[in-house]
């Protein structure tokens, strides 16, 4: 059962995700925060979010996961990555429904804050 409340994904300390807090907050939007550092985001979200983004747009090519495993030498296939290894997930993931944006992204932001 797909939620119509709109839904932050993302880690405590990272800046892109206060900064996404800070947007709703300070426009009264509420929302639910979920910190992917204690619950990743399922199979059925993973799926829901890459479809509504691209899989590749969730994979975050800064982080110390991708560096780590070298992923920018090797060829792979995004989902079975990102579902293996939750540190992949870029941050925020901001979904409403079946809609999503990823990272730093106010405009996405503002797109689903004004479709509740």
């Amino acid at each position: 059962m797909a939620t119509t409340g709109l839904q932050l994904f993302g880690r405590k300390k990272c800046r892109t995700t206060q900064k996404a807090e800070r947007f709703f907050r300070d426009r009264g939007v509420s929302f639910q925060f979920v910190d992917l550092e204690q619950k990743p985001l399922s199979a059925g979200e993973l799926a829901s979010v890459a479809a509504a983004v691209g899989a590749e747009a969730l994979i975050d090519t800064d982080s110390k996961t991708f560096r780590s495993r070298g992923m920018k030498h090797l060829v792979y296939e995004p989902m079975e990555e990102l579902m293996e290894h939750p540190g992949l997930v870029r941050s925020p993931v901001v979904r409403r429904g079946s809609a999503a944006c990823v990272g730093d992204d106010p405009d996405g932001w503002k797109r689903l804050a004004e479709s509740g």
